[in-house]
């Protein structure tokens, strides 16, 4: 079994949505290894003096013997202007894990776009590396059933800043921006014009 991952964001010398990380990190360790006990975030990312100026990408993995690795590189958004729908409806990517080998078969499939959007069974769900947020010129929709529950999609939804809602891959052109969202991108901080 790969080791499961999550990926949290050190901004201003903090890191952020932590509680969304370890409740995570809980679901899945309850799930493969109900046995284990369940490490905690917090405790050993306030180990380190994480620099103010700079943001930091931080890579936890995990398993049944607790966090196995932890490395920080820092972080710069890629830049996303045109996006392509991929349609795939057996993927599964239901708890996040260092085993992306089916999202990256798909991405080979971006032809001139910088980046895929995943259609399952007709409905959009996420980017290969990050949740979506759609804006129909009055609020920002997410997809009801993406591949993964993110964090900052889950904190996002918890302060009503974004509403689910299914989402069909011939509704795509009607909305005007998406938004990509992970633990990385806030919303609104790597958007895309629809055309």
């Amino acid at each position: 079994m790969y080791p499961f991952v999550e990926t949290i964001r050190i901004e201003d010398g903090v890191p952020h949505n932590l509680y969304y990380h370890q409740l995570r990190m809980e679901r899945t360790m309850r799930r493969f290894f109900p046995h284990a006990s369940v490490p905690s975030l917090k405790e050993k990312l306030n180990k380190t003096a994480w620099p103010s100026d700079t943001i930091m990408k931080v890579h936890v993995e995990y398993s049944g013997q607790g966090i196995t690795l932890v490395k920080a590189v820092e972080y710069h958004i890629r830049r996303i202007r045109k996006l392509r729908l991929v349609t795939c409806d057996d993927i599964d990517y239901a708890f996040k894990s260092v085993d992306r080998s089916r999202l990256e078969q798909l991405v080979q499939q971006n032809g001139d776009a910088d980046e895929i959007i995943i259609v399952k069974n007709g409905l959009l769900t996420d980017t290969s590396y990050s949740n979506i947020a759609l804006y129909d010129g009055t609020e920002w929709l997410t997809p009801k059933i993406p591949l993964l529950k993110g964090t900052m999609r889950q904190s996002l939804l918890d302060r009503g800043v974004i509403v689910e809602r299914d989402i069909t891959s011939s509704d795509y052109l009607s909305y005007k921006k998406v938004s990509l969202i992970n633990a990385m991108m806030p919303l609104g901080r790597c958007e895309c014009n629809i055309p």
